[in-house]
């Protein structure tokens, strides 16, 4: 397996662990408003299961950016190289390694750092189209292209 391979596939598994907590959670709440419903009556009642449904609501509006993440992530081969940064390349610059996925949190792979960016981000904007050997700035500390798998 590559080293492109190896983080996509671990930012596949983390994507869907956090699908799985999260269908997990809507799936418990369901189970606890229909037992409240049972063997409760009046504003406390009321109370407790409109919570319930807040609850379920923001966990489904987490769900569903977690499901675009894994659709997005599913679009990217990990096999196709490009000379020009795109979705799903693998860029190295100054020993930094960004992935050009979705946002999502920093990983580890081969003992090596993996910063997972967005195109919609500022700096997967910057990225974007750029090749080997272009140089850019954050924070007043300047990078240059190294590699791009």
């Amino acid at each position: 397996m590559t080293f492109k391979q190896k983080v996509l596939a671990q930012h596949k598994q983390l994507v869907q662990d956090k699908i799985d907590v999260f269908r997990d959670r809507i799936a418990e709440l369901a189970l606890d408003a229909q037992n409240d419903a049972k063997s409760s009556a009046g504003d406390k009642h009321e109370t407790a299961l409109s919570m319930m449904q807040l609850e379920q609501e923001k966990l489904n509006v987490k769900l569903a950016e977690y499901l675009a993440q894994k659709t997005l992530l599913e679009k990217i081969n990990p096999e196709l190289t490009s000379e020009r940064i795109a979705l799903g390349s693998l860029v190295q610059a100054n020993k930094m390694w960004l992935f050009l996925s979705a946002a999502l949190p920093k990983i580890t792979v081969d003992e090596k750092s993996i910063i997972a960016v967005s195109l919609q981000s500022p700096l997967g904007q910057v990225l974007l189209g750029q090749t080997v050997g272009f140089s850019f700035e954050i924070n007043k500390t300047q990078y240059l292209i190294e590699e791009c798998h």
